[in-house]
């Protein structure tokens, strides 16, 4: 049982009269704004992660691997 097209005219006409086309209007540019903004912040977001992983996998490097290697190689002798 869902709901016919005939019901939603009715509350789609109901809706009008209460709120009137122009605050409609309103709320539906704001409400596209809003998800606009949204979705700029979540690529910004992905951006900067991508931009940590880099320099995480930079700063590495090996570097860290090798000084335990000559560490372990010092207490050895």
């Amino acid at each position: 049982m869902g709901i016919s097209i005939w019901q939603l005219l009715i509350i789609l006409a109901i809706v009008l009269v209460l709120f009137g086309a122009k605050r409609l209007r309103n709320i539906g540019s704001d409400l596209g704004g809003a998800i606009k903004g949204f979705k700029h912040a979540m690529r910004e977001g992905e951006e900067e992660d991508a931009g940590d992983e880099k320099l995480d996998s930079k700063k590495e490097g090996g570097r860290v691997i090798e000084g335990e290697v000559t560490e372990r190689d010092k207490n050895k002798v």
